[in-house]
């Protein structure tokens, strides 16, 4: 999941691939702005088809805050 999770923010975020850890800051680390964040999170809804709690999409600070809002069973992105 992560490695698609990476190509999404880097359709969005002018930043390498490398650089998308799960620690990494959205905001501080990749550069993210807030429009950024929601093309991103649509993104992710899209390509997991799952819904994200819009409550919790403004407490997302890092890759891995994206990636705990994806359920477990989410194994393989759409095709």
């Amino acid at each position: 999941m992560l490695d698609k999770l990476k190509e999404i923010i880097c359709d969005y975020v002018e930043i390498e691939p490398e650089a998308v850890t799960e620690s990494a800051s959205l905001r501080n680390d990749i550069g993210a702005s807030s429009f950024d964040l929601m093309n991103i999170a649509v993104a992710v809804e899209r390509e997991f088809r799952v819904s994200l709690p819009d409550s919790k999409i403004p407490t997302v600070k890092t890759v891995g805050d994206i990636l705990s809002l994806l359920p477990a069973k989410t194994a393989q992105p759409a095709s």
